[in-house]
């Protein structure tokens, strides 16, 4: 095998392709460069001819990419995009008949124990959006995975509650037609799965058995202790110092320690100032958790709302709930979602929703709407209605799909549950959304839709607000712009 190269100032993770199988490597341009604003070219080092625009030739460009379809033993070398020196290595080698997988060339990956992770399929990223690509088919050790700790995510592999075990040779294989022939794809991982430092104890160096000997008249006795939270440990040394006969005749000349022990009912004082302070602290703790909602949307009207920073997102929540359902039980989302919602969020506080019928242009297709607005909103809201309504949301939508690849794997976007009606049992929603529900709760609706109840600052309200991002402050009329100049500008650039 040799190398492939694309000239460039840095030096990027290899690319590894059997021989035979396409191939597809995209220039990365600056951020600030727009599309329009540039005359991309691809070349071969060495070769003055640049690379051909005519897609029924085996190596050609398209836009910005370098397609091999396939990729031969003999395109192993350097090549070169004009916009930026990108330098990134590829390894086009021969697949050996009858072995499954190829150790020696195998991507590396590493995931951790104790959580959910996601093992990437290498180098798909643009064959998913082609109609002929078919779906990803994952094997560890040869053998088909299969079982509820695995899903699949578009081309990715998840895996829940990842053990040592899991660790080995993992291959990803599909298929794409292209020009009405078939080709095979597969791509090999070598995974590796680490686990999370244990935490150590904390350990006592100084002193030993948790006491320490002073000879009488000492005066120059200090305590010292090597361990975090000691305050105890100082207490018994005290007692100990106390107990002692022979430092009953100590006045106030001597160390101020010592002298403390000659001072009755030094232990009685002692015990009531520590109940008084565990007393003080379980107060202060039930006033917090109390008030603790209160406090923290007080101090983001009062600080957060002139300190916050821009971070490039549109959106402040995603929502996402069932669609498909005509009962009763939905039509009582469907008024909570495209009314009451909107008046208190977007009206009341300032907030800016994205609802999918409601903020899209009309033709625009589903995924790729969901998946550009799920990357520029900074909370998924999912509403779930009666446990009966909410099956809606178990069809195998591309738009739930994304809402959760997007919460639990690639952005780790912040997730807010909310129920309209309490449900009792979660064993017939996907697994997402019971993870969702173990690690962050729900926030239940109990209210009707009359005016009291869509106040922003009932308690239900509040708790919505607290989890969704701070606000700065902003007038009435930019809340009711903001919108209509959003769907505006979106309706310019389509």
């Amino acid at each position: 095998h040799s190398k492939l190269s694309i000239c460039a100032t840095a030096v990027l993770t290899p690319v590894l392709v059997p021989d035979g199988q396409p191939l597809a490597i995209k220039c990365s341009l600056e951020k600030s460069l727009k599309s329009g604003d540039y005359n991309l070219t691809w070349y071969k080092v060495g070769n003055q001819t640049a690379v051909p625009r005519d897609k029924r030739s085996r190596i050609h460009q398209q836009k910005n990419l370098i397609w091999f379809l396939p990729a031969m033993l003999e395109d192993s070398g350097d090549y070169e995009c004009v916009i930026r020196k990108m330098i990134t290595k590829v390894t086009v080698f021969e697949r050996i008949d009858g072995l499954c997988l190829n150790e020696k060339f195998a991507v590396e990956e590493v995931i951790f124990t104790l959580s959910s992770a996601k093992v990437v399929c290498p180098h798909l990223d643009h064959f998913r959006n082609e109609k002929n690509f078919q779906p990803v088919h994952w094997y560890k050790d040869c053998q088909l995975l299969e079982g509820k700790r695995f899903a699949f995510s578009n081309s990715d592999l998840i895996i829940f509650n990842v053990t040592v075990h899991d660790r080995g040779n993992y291959t990803c294989e599909t298929t794409y037609t292209y020009n009405g022939k078939q080709y095979n794809i597969s791509r090999d991982i070598s995974l590796t799965v680490e686990g999370n430092p244990p935490k150590k104890p904390p350990e006592i160096s100084y002193p030993r058995n948790n006491s320490i000997e002073v000879e009488l008249g000492n005066e120059n006795l200090y305590l010292r202790s090597q361990v975090d939270g000691s305050e105890k440990m100082i207490l018994k040394f005290i007692l100990h110092l106390c107990e002692r006969s022979d430092l009953d005749k100590f006045n106030a000349y001597k160390p101020i320690f010592l002298y403390f022990c000659a001072v009755p009912d030094i232990q009685r004082w002692l015990t009531g100032g520590l109940v008084s302070l565990l007393i003080l602290t379980f107060i202060t703790l039930i006033i917090y958790k109390i008030f603790k909602i209160d406090f923290v949307l007080w101090y983001r009207n009062s600080v957060c709302a002139f300190a916050s920073k821009e971070d490039g997102k549109i959106y402040d929540a995603y929502v996402l709930y069932a669609k498909s359902s005509g009962d009763r039980s939905f039509c009582r989302l469907e008024t909570f979602v495209r009314r009451i919602l909107p008046d208190v969020l977007e009206q009341q506080c300032g907030y800016n929703l994205f609802i999918l019928g409601r903020d899209d242009l009309p033709g625009e297709a589903v995924v790729s709407v969901a998946d550009e607005t799920l990357k520029q909103s900074r909370r998924l809201m999912i509403i779930l209605g009666s446990e009966t309504s909410s099956c809606c949301l178990l069809e195998d939508t591309s738009e739930q799909q994304l809402a959760m690849y997007n919460a639990l794997i690639r952005d780790g976007i912040q997730v807010i549950l909310i129920e309209m009606d309490e449900i009792q049992d979660y064993t017939s929603m996907p697994e997402s959304v019971r993870y969702i529900k173990q690690k962050h709760g729900a926030i239940q609706w109990k209210g009707d839709f009359s005016e009291k109840s869509c106040s922003a600052n009932t308690r239900f309200w509040k708790n919505v607000r607290y989890q969704m991002p701070s606000r700065k402050k902003v007038s009435y009329s930019e809340v009711y712009l903001l919108p209509l100049t959003l769907n505006n500008s979106a309706a310019k650039e389509s």
